[in-house]
């Protein structure tokens, strides 16, 4: 077992759940509204999802800069409801905090995340895009001696950067990884994830789990169903080593979030059949044009973050799209996408669910 992790936490997050990544709520001055910031951790623990992601991408990494200083606040605040939240449902539920900055910040903020009650360092290595191996894997042995990792391959056009399979063979390496969220949106460098656990020998073996095995989440937004549905099986000196991606930690999970419940159980019961139906290959195509309107591909990503606010917005979560970015805002025509999506997919949207409970979330 990953060292610090619960017992609990840790089969909750190998059997594989959905880790909404939190987005960040504010007024129109730009202000935090913990309010409606309260209402969205209410809405995705009252949706069904297994953990939640605080700190990352879709909160806004402007968090962390001195003029906005919300990095804690907003740390502290989600804690508070997932905590209020495992006891009135009476689940674990996995608390993912977003380390960023080179080694000295990501191990300030490693140990803010621990002093606070998180589980899991979701790392990211965008800070450090000229460093070689050595120095990237010493980075992250460094945070995982504050907390247990949970490793990221960010795809490139987010901030991210290309990271080798030799990276991936020595990350495995280190004792407190966890999981890994792979999110290159890329099937080659995927497989290289997939690859390097199984030759590390902590492949998660979905019939046999071990304590120190790594689980696989799928950050992969482009491709959500096909990475779940299911095996991956590599030959590792001679014998075939079989995974699956278990979960995801998804941007596009901030919204619909109990349809995004609804599919992740679909996707498990498909793999316990010889065959995967056809019906959820064409989900996986519907999940992916949905996602094209919401993460702004035809723009480069550049309207992921309002995208998710405005689906938000519509169903009164947030009060809009409003980033502490002022230039991240929708792009032109994707408000028009965002609408295309929604109505020709309804079985994969959760108005109704939203509109029952909303005010009582927002109370």
């Amino acid at each position: 077992m990953a060292a610090d992790l619960s017992a609990k936490i840790q089969t909750l997050l190998q059997h594989g759940t959905v880790i909404p990544a939190m987005p960040l709520a504010l007024s129109a001055e730009r202000r935090f509204d913990e309010r409606r910031q309260r209402a969205l951790c209410r809405y995705y623990m009252a949706a069904g999802a297994g953990g939640l992601a605080v700190g990352v991408h879709s909160t806004q990494f402007e968090i962390r800069e001195p003029q906005h200083a919300l990095l804690r606040p907003v740390l502290a605040l989600a804690i508070e409801e997932l905590r209020r939240a495992e006891q009135q449902f009476r689940r674990p539920i996995v608390k993912v905090s977003g380390i960023c900055g080179a080694t000295r910040q990501a191990v300030a903020e490693a140990e803010q995340a621990r002093e606070l009650g998180y589980d899991l360092a979701l790392v990211s290595l965008a800070a450090l895009k000229s460093a070689a191996t050595d120095e990237l894997v010493d980075h992250c042995r460094n945070v995982a001696e504050i907390l247990p990792i949970m490793g990221f391959y960010l795809q490139p056009a987010a901030g991210g950067r290309i990271l080798p399979l030799d990276f991936w063979r020595r990350f495995a390496g280190i004792e407190r990884v966890a999981a890994v969220k792979i999110a290159p949106f890329n099937r080659y460098q995927t497989i290289d994830v997939v690859r390097a656990v199984a030759e590390s020998g902590r492949a998660l073996d979905p019939a046999h789990p071990r304590a120190d095995a790594i689980a696989l989440y799928t950050g992969n937004d482009d491709n959500i169903v096909g990475d779940l549905l299911g095996e991956w099986t590599f030959q590792v000196a001679g014998r075939p080593v079989t995974q699956r991606i278990v979960g995801g930690l998804l941007g596009h999970w901030a919204c619909w979030t109990h349809a995004a419940v609804e599919l992740l159980q679909r996707c498990r019961k498909a793999n316990t059949g010889e065959t995967v139906p056809a019906a959820l290959l064409d989900v996986n195509r519907q999940v992916t044009d949905m996602n094209a309107a919401l993460f702004d591909s035809a723009n480069g990503f550049s309207g992921c973050i309002a995208g998710i606010h405005e689906i938000l917005r519509r169903q009164g979560l947030l009060a809009g799209t409003w980033c502490l970015n002022p230039k991240e805002q929708l792009s032109p025509g994707q408000a028009e996408e965002l609408t295309r999506v929604t109505r020709d997919y309804p079985h994969l949207t959760d108005d109704a669910f939203v509109a029952q409970h909303r005010d009582a979330w927002l109370a």
